[in-house]
């Protein structure tokens, strides 16, 4: 939510997505997953824990990176604009960044964004 009196910065700010770390949920992979996928479960292959991807640009924001997986672009693009447009989100240590991730709850991805 916005504060009274809180204005955006003009235009898109640079952006940097790191990806944090890869996990596999093998609790919930255990109980819900169909029997045939239990054991073929593995760490989302399409991301590499540490890989960076840079966005600058009006442009950038309009569709994923390049090797950019598309369902987690949908899953995190509401984060990295309002990170973009200048927003702060409440309770992270550090202004102009939100941690987030996909919602393969299987083998969830998890992102830093990063105003820079």
């Amino acid at each position: 939510m916005l504060k009274r009196g809180f204005k955006l910065s003009s235009g898109i700010a640079k952006c940097k997505i790191t990806v944090i770390k890869r996990t596999l949920d093998q609790d919930l992979i255990n109980k819900y997953a169909d029997d045939k996928y239990i054991d073929h479960m593995k760490l989302c292959e399409i991301f590499q824990d540490n890989q960076e991807f840079i966005l600058e640009g009006d442009a950038a924001f309009s569709q994923p990176p390049k090797d950019f997986c598309a369902w987690a672009w949908a899953d995190i693009r509401k984060d990295i604009l309002t990170v973009a447009l200048g927003c702060d989100i409440p309770g992270m240590k550090r202004r102009g960044m939100v941690i987030t991730g996909c919602t393969d709850w299987f083998r969830p991805v998890i992102f830093k964004i990063e105003r820079i």
